[in-house]
């Protein structure tokens, strides 16, 4: 194992969590995960087998008597949840840092906000409330009671390993539900951590079970051909999306899909310009652009390009490029290789469709899966950069003249997960907000995400919602009882 510089972290967790202990993989199997600032082996994790999601299936089954539990009960073991991981919030970043890549900042940012949907989720868990209605005709009365779904399948992205996992198994074990996680192998430390947590807190055996696996789509495609299983949220790419909506088609599961982004970026004639870079900032660069939220497509108003662009670059080259863990960092490398080549490849498809590197399209010569801030102007509306989600620190400006202009371009992608508008115009903004097809809109604000509000997308940006009331919904089902008295 690696040296971690960690010394708060003890008995870091690396094998499976099934029904409330730690096991090997069925078949002895581990896989190394390694430091993106390095490309070294940190350490080894238990590799889950299809038999050992199944195994956790059974698990989660055994322990459905969770969702009898008073919803007062379910709510404090969520409360000492969030002060656990508040308490432990410095060795949390340190690793997701040490694991994901990204700066610290960013990664005690994120334990910050992972923590918070624990703190909202005990408070929603005793906001459960049915209905009780008199039927139109007056014949009976309409009640209305919601239930647990049932077990439900989590599974989750490297690139904010800590929150997306809070943000699904709070709402769940708040309705009552049992899960298996199955987290993203490039970071399933972070997620193993939290299961201790958890377990500290009181959840009891069985609950949350973790299983994490390179052999992804086996492993989850067995879970959900298990009748037992009722439930799939997932975050991640709109492709894998796809595939597992088609998997759980076989038994009509429930599900809840947060997939791709491809933010636009909008800057009006108007904007305050100050306040719009700090926008741009915090959109584009949070987790160095590896986010389903960051800005994608910059459409800049022709009157405001020249000095957008040019204050937008100064600022990304300031920016320092280091080991997430290392103090003064603000941009860390990237989650992995193929992460580093695939934006280098959408920058050289940019220029070569007649786009220009302004400041950064380059690979820094050291150690590590890094890339350079970033900033491209005279994009050409057709360049593939502006169809694919970037996921890295990577800003490229297209220009427009009007209102309506601006509306196209940015609606023209298949994705709808947020978009971001800045204007003085409050009318024009509201106007634009509600013209954009996305799940979210940023006005004036370059930071959407809280765990009080319903987060998801429009087109193939996903299903469901998760965050606020909503998403605890969907983990309840809606029962219907036709009574008279």
């Amino acid at each position: 194992m690696a040296d971690f510089s960690l010394d708060k972290i003890a008995d870091l967790p690396t094998d499976l969590l099934i029904g409330g202990h730690a096991v090997a993989a069925s078949d002895g199997g581990r896989f190394d995960v390694v430091d993106p600032a390095t490309g070294e082996v940190i350490t080894t994790v238990a590799d889950g087998t299809v038999e050992d999601g199944i195994r956790a299936v059974d698990a989660a089954a055994a322990a459905a008597p969770w969702a009898a539990t008073a919803p007062r009960e379910r709510a404090e073991v969520l409360r000492r949840a969030f002060e656990l991981m508040t308490a432990r919030a410095d060795e949390l970043a340190h690793l997701i840092a040490l694991e994901n890549g990204k700066a610290l900042p960013d990664a005690r940012g994120e334990t910050a906000y992972a923590a918070e949907f624990f703190r909202w989720y005990a408070e929603e868990a005793v906001r459960a409330s049915g209905e009780l209605a008199t039927a139109p005709s007056g014949a009976n009365r309409i009640m209305v009671v919601r239930q647990p779904v049932g077990i439900a399948v989590l599974v989750t992205p490297w690139n904010f390993p800590a929150a997306m996992a809070t943000r699904k198994i709070g709402p769940a074990l708040a309705a009552g539900c049992t899960v298996v996680l199955k987290p993203a192998s490039d970071t399933p430390l972070t997620a193993l951590l939290m299961a201790k947590i958890l377990d500290d807190a009181g959840v009891p055996a069985g609950v949350v079970n973790v299983v994490p696996a390179r052999r992804s789509g086996a492993v989850v495609s067995a879970m959900l051909h298990d009748p037992r299983v009722r439930k799939l949220s997932f975050t991640g790419s709109t492709e894998v999306g796809r595939i597992l909506l088609k998997e759980a088609a076989d038994q009509v599961v429930n599900c809840s899909m947060e997939l791709g982004g491809n933010a636009p970026f909008v800057v009006f004639e108007d904007a305050d310009l100050d306040a719009a870079l700090e926008g741009a900032m915090t959109a584009k660069m949070r987790n160095g652009g590896e986010a389903c939220t960051a800005a994608n497509r910059f459409f800049v108003h022709a009157d405001v390009a020249d000095e957008f662009s040019r204050r937008l670059a100064e600022r990304m080259s300031a920016m320092r490029v280091g080991p997430g863990i290392a103090d003064d960092t603000q941009v860390g490398p990237l989650v992995n290789e193929d992460a580093v080549t695939k934006v280098t490849e959408l920058v050289q498809g940019t220029i070569d469709a007649g786009g220009r590197i302004v400041v950064g399209g380059t690979r820094p010569d050291r150690p590590g899966y890094y890339y350079d801030p970033t900033v491209l102007t005279d994009v050409p509306p057709s360049a593939p950069i502006l169809r694919e989600e970037i996921f890295g620190p990577v800003a490229p400006i297209v220009t427009f003249t009007d209102e309506a202009e601006a509306i196209r371009l940015a609606n023209d992608t298949e994705y709808g997960l947020v978009s971001y508008v800045y204007t003085r115009d409050l009318a024009r903004g509201l106007r634009v907000s509600e013209a954009m097809e996305s799940g979210m809109v940023g006005l004036n604000r370059g930071l959407v995400s809280d765990p009080a509000a319903p987060f998801g997308g429009t087109k193939q940006s996903g299903l469901g919602r998760e965050g606020g009331h909503e998403g605890m919904l969907d983990y309840l089902e809606s029962k219907y009882i036709a009574l008279t008295w």
